[in-house]
Formats: C-alpha cells, sequence, structure tokens
C-alpha cells in the first residue's frame, strides 16, 4: 500500500480521523474522514480553464451513500443505487452552502466535490463529517479555496450541551444545530429546536466553535505532512473597464429606478435604463458580448442598492429597515382538501394544503447511516415558474425544493401532537414569489394544520433577516425582498413560536457573520415573529375542534399483541377480509394497537367488532350467539368467537332429557348459549342455561312440537319385545319380585306400582294427557321404559 498521511482530532470525546494517499490518487484532492465506524471519502477535481462564455462559478457538490456501506442491499427490483435520496441532496446542500462564498469571486473553473459514504455504523452521521473531508479535500488540492472550514454538531440533553451526537442520543435532544465556521466567524448555521431561546442557540453556536478551530487545524496539519506550503488565495479587487463606463453612463438612472415602491413599475422601468445603457456601451466595447453585459448590469444594479440601503437607509420598496410587507391570509380556502390556506407577505404568495392518511400513508427512509426509518409528518415545496412570472421548465423536484421544504418541515415538526395516529402531508405551492417564501410556507402550514384540525401545540411563523454591510457599517432588515437577497450579504431565517426558536438556516455571500450581528439577528427576528404571530391569531387562533368531513376518522382499540396473528390470518387473509368488506383501512402495530381509518360510521362499527370478536377472550357467565361446528354423541361443538369454541354436553342442551344431539340441532345452526366454565383451553358451554336466562327456556317451550317428536321418533323406536302386555307405566303390574317382597310375592308395588292408580303422569302431566307414566312416553305411545317394567325382577334388560 502506498504511505499514507493522517491527523486525530479529538472533538467532544470522539476522534475524527483524516487519512489522505491510499484511495483516488488522480483527483485534485482526496481524504477520508471517519469517526468510530462511519467513514466517507472525498474527492475533488477541477478544469484548467472556465468553459468559454461563462459568467459564474460552476461548483457542483455531490453525496451518494451506497448500500453497502451498511452491510445492505438496495430495495426494490433493481438491485443498484439509482438517483439520489432527499437525505443525499440535503447533505450536499450542507456541505455547498459554507463552501461556496470561499472561492475567489472571478474564480470560473468547474469545480466538483464528489463524496461517498463507505461505512455506517446506524449511530454516527455522515453530513457533518461530509463538510470536514470536503474542506479538507479542497485544502490540500491547489484549488483557490479560502478555507478551510470546520463543522460541528451540537445538540442538547437535559439542559446539557453535546458534541456530535449519536442518532440514541438525538432522540432526546431538544437541538439539533449544525455549526460550520472559519477560524473567527460562522459561515453557516442550520437545524431544528424545541422552542430553544435565542441566548441558549448562541451558547450552544460559540461551543462549537471552539471545537471547529481544532477541525481547521487539523486540516492545515495534513497540508503540511503532504509536503505543501501554505495556501495562499488572492482575490482580485478593481472594476472592470465595463463596469466603470457603466456607473459614468447610467448610476444616476439606476438610482431613479430603485425609488420607484411598485415592483410592476419599477421593473418596466429597470428594463428600458438596462436596454438604453447596453446600447451606448456598444458605442464603447463593440465586442462586448451578452455575457459580459449581463454581469456588468447585475454589479451596477448591486451596488446602486447597496449604496440606497447603507448610505441613504432606504430599501427598494420604501419601507424602513424592521417594517413588514403587507400581510394577508385566508382559511378553509379549499373545499375538499383536509385543511387549507393561503399567506401573502408583500408579493411573496403561499398556498398551503394538509391531506390526513394512515399509518400505510408514512415515507419509508433509507436509513443507512441510521435515524428514523419513516416519517409520519412531511412538507413539500414547490417553486413553479409561474411564481416569478417567467416560463420554466417543468421537471422532477429541485435541490432548492427539496431543501425549502426541508427546513419548513423540521420548523413545524417541533409542535406537531406526540404520537400523532395520522401520516400528515403539507404542501406549499408558491403563487407569487419575491423573497422569503421558506419562511412564508412556515406560516401558510402553520395556519393549514390548524384550519385542519390538527392540534398543534403552538402557532409558528418564519421570518427572513437580511444584511447589508461594508468597510464601515452594517444594516440589518427585516423581511426581505428578492432583489435585497440579491443584493445583499445574507439570508437569516428563523421560524418560532412566540416562547422559543424551532427551526433556522443561515446562508452567508461574505465571508463570516460577526457574533454581534448573529445575536443581532435573533433579535429582529424574534421582534418580526411575534408580530407575524398577532396578524395570524386574528385569522386562526387555535386549531378547529373537528376535522374536515372529508378527512378520514380514526378509532384505536388494544389488544394482546398475542393476537395478531390471529387477525392479520395466514397470508393477510383475515385482515383483508375484514377491509374489504367493511372499507376500513387497519393498521397494526407492534405493541397491539389497532387503527381504524374510515368516513364511513357503519363501516368503522363493523370493522372494531370483527377484530374484536377475533381477539376476545369467552368470559364465564357471558351468554354468546355461536354457531355449531361439529356434532358428537356426548354433545355438540358451538363456536362463540372467532377461533374459539366450546362443548355443549347433551346433557346441557335442553332441560329435559335429550335422546340423540341431532335431536336439537345440526352443524351450522345458531345456538344461543352461555359460558359456564372455561377449563384451560376447555370451554364449556351450556343451551340450557342460556335459555334459562334470556327466558325463552322451559321443559315444554323448548322442546320440539308433538307432531315433530312423532315424525322423529316412530320409526326409530325398539322393537317391544315378545310377550310384553304392559301398560307402559310404572305401576301396573310391574314389580320387581311378585307382592313387593323381593322374593315371591314381594312386589316393589303389588297394586300400588310406584303409584297403583297414582300414575306420576294421569292428567297431571306437564305436556298435556303427557303423563310421566300411562301415555307419556317420549314420542307418541312410546313408552319411557318398553321393556323396562313387566318381568322384569333383579336385573335390568336396558336398551
Amino acid at each position: 500500500m502506498k504511505e499514507t498521511k493522517r491527523v486525530e482530532i479529538d472533538v467532544g470525546g470522539k476522534t475524527i480521523v483524516l487519512e489522505t494517499g491510499l484511495l483516488a490518487g488522480q483527483a485534485a484532492g482526496a481524504v477520508t474522514v471517519r469517526m468510530a465506524d462511519t467513514m466517507l471519502l472525498c474527492a475533488v477535481t477541477c478544469t484548467n480553464a472556465p468553459r468559454e462564455g461563462i459568467d459564474y462559478f460552476p461548483l457542483q457538490v455531490e453525496y451518494r451513500e451506497k448500500f453497502y456501506a451498511a452491510g445492505r442491499f438496495p430495495g426494490g427490483f433493481f438491485k443498484r443505487e439509482a438517483r439520489p435520496s432527499e437525505k443525499e441532496v440535503l447533505t450536499a446542500r450542507f456541505t455547498d452552502r459554507p463552501i461556496r462564498p470561499l472561492f475567489p469571486k472571478t474564480y470560473r473553473n468547474d469545480v466538483q466535490i464528489n463524496s461517498l459514504l463507505l461505512s455506517a455504523d446506524g449511530e454516527h452521521e455522515a453530513d457533518v463529517l461530509n463538510i470536514i473531508a470536503a474542506s479538507a479535500a479542497l485544502t490540500i488540492s491547489e484549488i483557490p479555496f479560502l478555507g478551510p472550514i470546520g463543522g460541528v454538531r451540537v445538540g442538547r440533553i437535559d439542559g446539557q450541551f453535546v458534541l456530535n451526537p449519536t442518532h440514541s442520543q438525538m432522540a432526546t435532544c431538544d437541538l439539533d444545530l449544525v455549526y460550520t465556521s472559519l477560524r473567527d466567524l460562522p459561515v453557516m448555521i442550520e437545524g431544528c429546536a424545541k422552542e430553544v431561546g435565542e441566548a441558549d442557540l448562541v451558547a450552544a453556536m460559540k461551543l462549537g466553535h471552539a471545537e471547529c478551530v481544532k477541525i481547521i487545524d487539523a486540516q492545515l496539519e495534513l497540508r503540511r505532512l503532504l509536503g505543501l506550503p501554505d495556501k495562499v488565495a488572492e482575490e482580485p479587487t478593481g472594476a472592470t473597464p465595463l463596469l466603470e463606463k457603466a456607473r459614468e453612463l447610467a448610476r444616476d438612472d439606476m438610482h431613479g429606478v430603485f425609488m420607484i415602491d411598485a415592483r410592476k413599475e419599477r421593473d418596466a422601468r429597470l428594463t428600458a435604463v438596462s436596454e438604453s445603457l447596453k446600447a451606448r456601451l456598444l458605442e464603447t466595447f463593440p465586442e462586448m458580448t451578452d455575457e459580459e453585459y449581463r454581469v456588468t448590469f447585475e454589479d451596477l444594479e448591486t451596488e446602486v442598492v447597496r449604496r440606497l440601503v447603507l448610505e441613504e437607509g432606504r430599501r427598494p420598496d420604501g419601507r424602513g429597515a424592521d417594517d413588514l410587507r403587507e400581510l394577508e391570509a385566508q382559511v378553509g380556502l379549499l373545499p375538499r382538501a383536509h385543511g387549507s390556506a393561503v399567506f401573502s407577505r408583500g408579493e411573496t404568495q403561499a398556498l398551503g394544503t394538509v391531506t390526513l392518511g394512515t399509518v400505510s400513508d408514512t415515507q419509508g427512509v433509507d436509513a443507512i447511516t441510521g435515524g428514523p426509518d419513516e416519517k409520519k409528518f412531511m412538507l413539500h415545496y414547490n417553486f413553479p415558474p409561474y411564481c416569478t412570472g417567467e416560463v420554466g421548465r417543468l421537471g422532477s423536484t429541485g435541490r432548492r425544493e427539496i431543501g425549502h421544504g426541508a427546513l419548513a418541515e423540521r420548523s413545524l415538526k417541533q409542535v406537531m401532537p406526540p404520537d400523532y395516529p395520522y401520516t400528515v402531508r403539507l404542501v406549499s405551492d408558491i403563487m407569487s414569489s419575491n423573497g422569503s417564501s421558506s419562511m412564508a410556507s412556515v406560516c401558510v402550514g402553520s395556519l393549514a394544520l390548524m384550519d385542519a384540525g390538527i392540534p398543534i401545540t403552538k402557532p409558528v411563523a418564519g421570518i427572513s433577516i437580511g444584511l447589508f454591510s461594508n468597510a464601515e457599517k452594517s444594516l440589518l432588515i427585516t423581511d426581505i425582498m428578492g432583489a435585497e437577497d440579491h443584493c445583499g450579504d445574507m439570508d437569516f431565517k428563523v421560524a418560532g413560536t412566540r416562547e422559543g426558536i424551532t427551526g433556522f438556516q443561515v446562508d452567508l455571500k461574505i465571508r463570516g457573520l460577526a457574533w454581534e450581528l448573529v445575536e443581532g439577528a435573533f433579535q429582529k427576528a424574534r421582534e418580526a415573529r411575534i408580530r407575524l404571530l398577532d396578524f395570524m391569531s386574528t385569522v386562526i387562533a387555535e386549531p378547529r375542534p373537528e376535522l374536515s368531513a372529508y378527512a378520514p376518522r380514526l378509532q384505536q382499540i388494544k389488544i394482546d399483541p398475542e393476537k395478531i396473528g390471529a387477525v392479520i390470518g395466514p397470508g393477510g387473509k383475515v385482515i383483508r377480509r375484514i377491509q374489504e368488506t367493511t372499507g376500513v383501512q387497519i393498521d397494526i402495530e407492534d405493541d397491539g394497537t389497532v387503527t381504524f381509518f374510515s368516513a364511513n360510521k357503519d363501516g368503522m362499527d363493523a370493522a372494531v367488532r370483527e377484530v374484536e370478536m377475533i381477539t376476545a377472550e369467552v368470559e364465564e357467565g357471558a351468554i354468546y350467539e355461536g354457531t355449531v361446528t361439529g356434532i358428537k354423541d356426548f354433545g355438540a361443538f358451538v363456536q362463540v368467537l372467532p377461533g374459539q369454541e366450546g362443548l355443549v354436553h347433551i346433557s346441557e342442551l335442553a332441560d329435559f332429557r335429550v335422546r340423540a344431539v341431532e335431536d336439537i340441532c345440526k352443524v351450522g345452526d345458531t345456538m344461543k348459549v352461555k359460558c359456564i366454565a372455561v377449563e384451560g383451553d376447555r370451554i364449556r358451554l351450556s343451551r340450557r342455561a342460556a335459555m334459562d336466562e334470556l327466558g325463552g327456556g322451559g321443559e315444554g317451550g323448548d322442546r320440539p312440537p308433538r307432531e315433530e317428536r312423532d315424525e322423529r321418533d316412530g320409526d326409530d323406536r325398539p322393537p317391544r319385545r315378545p310377550g310384553d302386555d304392559r301398560d307402559r307405566g310404572r305401576g301396573g303390574d310391574r314389580g320387581r319380585g311378585g307382592d313387593r317382597g323381593r322374593d315371591g310375592d314381594r312386589s316393589r308395588g303389588g297394586d300400588r306400582g310406584r303409584g297403583g292408580d297414582r300414575s306420576r303422569g294421569g292428567d297431571r302431566g306437564r305436556g298435556g294427557d303427557r303423563s310421566r307414566g300411562g301415555d307419556r312416553g317420549r314420542g307418541g305411545d312410546r313408552d319411557r321404559g318398553s321393556d323396562r317394567g313387566g318381568d322384569r325382577g333383579g336385573g335390568r334388560d336396558r336398551w
């Protein structure tokens, strides 16, 4: 192996290792960065000269995660990584924003930063490591980079700051700050918080800054280990001849343009000035290209706007430094959306819509580096060409849209109710844009969530603070518009509630922001945020008490986790049947929480009832309406709950003697039964007890009619024994041994029998002429004993 160079840095008790010389040897600079078992490679390359006609700095930052880093296969049919995920795009933006301002303003060579995740331990995130790797690779290269920079993540657990927390620790943090800086000043912050105060956030930044200095020193050491001299990148100064002539010809005209408050009138006048200036410049510089003129005109525009703001205290639309643009808002705009709102701040307008879904609507996340693997709250931001009055290509979601949506999403996620059972999708469609549309998305999102009846803990508003500065003066301005964003030095976005900050993102065009400006920007953002929240409360003060009529209703029950398999059924057969027959979406969690989603109450009730039946336990003393599933000589098996059946013994079928189970029921019959005992897995049931308790039983009432008994039993009666002239009564001449004695004349009853003339039935029988002797029999003339009486002495000749 080649000789490698490496340095180690202790950051918050964790070791970060920078190494070069092993991989990507043909790149202009290549470095691996490792913390624990999370490791990535960053390789930078550049062209030798600018492309012809290019008038901007073509920096390209790419970050890719490979599934092999976590020992996994890519999901889906194609087992190969495809287009970048949202996570990869956001990580690349984390790296791009602090690095982009650190190149000479006139540098136009193509620069490409390619990062590749090589190993992931599932606990240590790679996004901050990528910032360090990119800076280190640029530092050891000969690309004119005005760094290096350091990057660190700061969390807070129980009031204590934690540097580079793991995913497990992040789950309990109330602050997630990604901080990057030069040796002296911060260059970017981004993250979210659970209503953290401004002073606490500044304290976290200063803690992170001390660690960034260590990381910066380590990168310079790595360059020295390679035997390279300290890098010196010079910034060209002075105006071009084109710009000097443009100032002479059109500065006063441009000044007049930016004294016009109305944007449309101002833009029309600016176009006229531009056309006139171009024609006059061509007289002096006939070789001037369109691209050269465009750059010159933009530089002149920036100069004029900055001079107006810094020297005359006038903003392009005439506002004061702390003034908000005109505010307008409305909720309940769309009749079928579950929640909707429109919010306007000046010429920036956003339409917010909310959709409530089930657990099955969650967004899956391929969390290669660890962290949550799904999202139940998502915000999607769209920026169509018409919002700026332009014609543009409509294609896949751009990086800017992904980044702005992520900022608004994490700002609002902090106030979502914990363990909210619905999946929530919030969409912000920008209808018109003139600066700070991401913060308008936060405001409209908060209004739309409340209109949907989602019980957010507090409303959230967002505002952007800008900066104009020169060597003598710095001025912070509130609620920047497009021209101020384009011509200014900073876009300092802060979102939060009245109590604290929930989301933030700071982008700089200058190389570092003084700490007093950081604190001043947070203070101005807070003041503006309170004014915005006051206005929003006049539109809707709190979440609606009821969900939209078109939103799915939700009901939850808890079941024994061991019963989950029974509800799902083999291959999902049971749960699919319930969903198809009731039209209800059913989601089951591992802890036994079953969630039902439906807009139809009857379907919801039916689905809940079925699941409860499947998971219910048979209770002793309860009465059920079951189905006969089997017939045996000794009784009937009855299913009282899905998958649960018990035995009704033949003696419990009725309150009279049942000769055969088939006399009472057959397979498929429904039967009311009472549970009389649960003995382990055995369930004993009683039809007789159920009929008695329900009041529909009784020996006569529950027996089949006489005609049915005659038809059923007549032919099945056993043949009478020869010579049997008994009168079928229990009395008569029946004796067990003559005249009552046990021997000889001793009969058990003599003329008395068991009753002599006193039959137990006679006219007394419970069923009309039915006596328990005499004519009773159990079927027609069938006597109860047949051969049981007569000459039956001693032994019992019973059939």
